[in-house]
């Protein structure tokens, strides 16, 4: 099959570029799906970052519902195993549970990708219900990161985060509870945003407000892909449980502008989590970039009791997943997970959450209030917060203290484990505010550090401005200009 561009031509356009170069006529939507499909088929030997590619999809773009008229004009696009269903195919949720799962219906955001434009073309790995730090499961599959694979790609958006650091494709989806998106844009090089709450629908299965934490998003590697995903996606269903916001302007035009002067806040400890002294270098210096570009740095944290935040932020995951996982039983006449199915933290999860009373969790939501509100309170003063994204070097693949294969008998300490490493991302969830990822930076180890800008609730437009406003000054070359030894334009 003769593709209708090189490599390194594919590897040189975003989503808009590409989206651009069809409504020229200079290409087809199918052409795209066609070179998609040839570069995952090129990298996912090494990373095995995709589940499935829907074969008619790629030969009938318009046939998969593809709107081919909407903004992204057939723009070849990967669905995470996890969350927004399309209709017929399989979701796994990378769970031996879940094999042979197959959705009635599209969900709400579904059909708003495709509106978009987007041609759902494939899914993508993700650890078992999106719980853990790693697609890293050898009875399921394990992802790898494609600038070294003895390494992880974290998660757990862990498979669309692989194939957009490979190359394989410009954009692609990925959700977000506690930095799953972020993380693993951090760790493979891409750009990550975690929107406020009330721009992407969950419907008709839960409400940004029932939901609490959870967000959907995507992957990219231009700032412009990022914002128009948001502009041409977000939205709510009929009979959302809350207020859905849309911004005056289109994001795609709000970033052609340079923020103003902005008050950028330095972090690298949250409460009893430190980031390692060379990510903390790593900050400081990527502070004093931001400073030549006009802003104003300092060391600042917002003030509020972390310990009870992580832990309100715990209850709210474990007592979230125990019932996730009592309905995937309950749907299958079971009492209890199979140990042979379910993975062993996954299993306590359910054990530990199941019987959360709602006083317990009045209790919890009355912390992410004050945390709210301290978050709120500190964005008065200061427009952003930075932080690293991860405050640990990225884990090798198979370290199983982050895994849900962990034999951790105390689910608590588990959890706490995880905020060692991941303890930057989560309360941008409890608090519903945004945050963004950004490949700034290196891990001593050499491979991607993400640093991370949070701001005020509703802010996603000023962290995309300040994000484009950066990608100027580095003219476009993230990661310093490099790319992963696994990409499509090697060999």
């Amino acid at each position: 099959m003769t593709l209708p561009m090189s490599w390194d031509e594919w590897a040189q356009h975003d989503g808009v570029a590409l989206a651009a170069r069809v409504r020229k006529g200079e290409l087809r939507a199918t052409e795209l799906a066609e070179q998609a499909a040839a570069g995952v088929a090129r990298v996912d030997h090494a990373v095995s970052g995709v589940v499935e590619l829907f074969g008619d999809a790629i030969a009938d773009p318009a046939g998969n519902g593809t709107h081919l008229n909407g903004p992204f004009a057939g723009l070849p696009f990967l669905m995470k195993d996890l969350g927004p269903t399309m209709k017929g195919r399989l979701q796994e949720m990378g769970s031996l549970l879940m094999r042979g799962n197959r959705a009635a219906a599209d969900t709400f955001l579904t059909g708003k990708m495709r509106q978009a434009g987007l041609n759902l073309i494939g899914r993508t790995t993700t650890p078992e219900f999106g719980v853990c730090s790693s697609a890293d499961n050898p009875a399921v599959y394990v992802t790898r990161n494609p600038w070294n694979t003895d390494y992880t790609t974290c998660g757990s958006s862990a498979g669309s985060a692989a194939m957009v650091a490979a190359g394989a494709v410009p954009i692609a989806h990925a959700t977000d509870g506690g930095g799953s998106i972020r993380i693993p844009a951090g760790v493979n090089g891409n750009i990550g945003l975690k929107v406020s709450r009330g721009v992407f629908s969950i419907a008709p299965h839960l409400s940004d407000l029932s939901g609490l934490v959870s967000i959907q998003g995507c992957q990219s590697r231009s700032v412009r892909d990022t914002a128009a995903f948001v502009d041409a996606c977000r939205g709510g269903a009929p009979g959302e449980f809350m207020p859905f916001w849309t911004p005056a302007q289109p994001y795609t035009e709000t970033i052609k502008r340079d923020p103003g002067r902005l008050r950028i806040a330095l972090s690298h400890q949250w409460g009893d989590y430190r980031a390692t002294a060379p990510i903390a270098a790593e900050l400081e210096r990527v502070g004093k970039f931001l400073e030549g570009l006009g802003h104003h740095v300092d060391h600042a944290l917002p003030d509020i009791d972390y310990r009870a935040a992580f832990e309100a932020q715990t209850l709210c995951y474990i007592s979230n997943f125990a019932v996730v996982i009592g309905n995937l039983l309950a749907a299958r006449s079971l009492e209890r997970p199979p140990a042979d199915l379910v993975e062993p933290v996954n299993i306590r999860i359910w054990e530990h959450g199941r019987h959360t009373s709602f006083a317990e969790r009045a209790r919890m939501q009355a912390v992410f209030n004050t945390t709210s509100r301290g978050f709120g309170a500190f964005f008065d003063e200061w427009d952003i917060i930075l932080t690293p994204v991860t405050a640990l070097p990225t884990p090798k693949v198979g370290t199983k203290e982050f895994l849900t294969l962990s034999d951790n008998p105390d689910v608590l300490d588990w959890f706490g484990n995880l905020w060692r490493n991941f303890a930057f991302t989560p309360l941008a969830n409890l608090c519903g505010i945004p945050a963004i990822s950004l490949p700034l930076a290196t891990h001593e180890h050499g491979l991607p550090l993400g640093m991370q800008a949070i701001a005020k609730q509703a802010n996603d437009g000023l962290l995309l401005q300040l994000s484009a406003q950066i990608e100027r000054a580095i003219d476009g070359k993230w990661n310093g200009g490099k790319r992963p030894g696994v990409h499509v334009t090697q060999g």
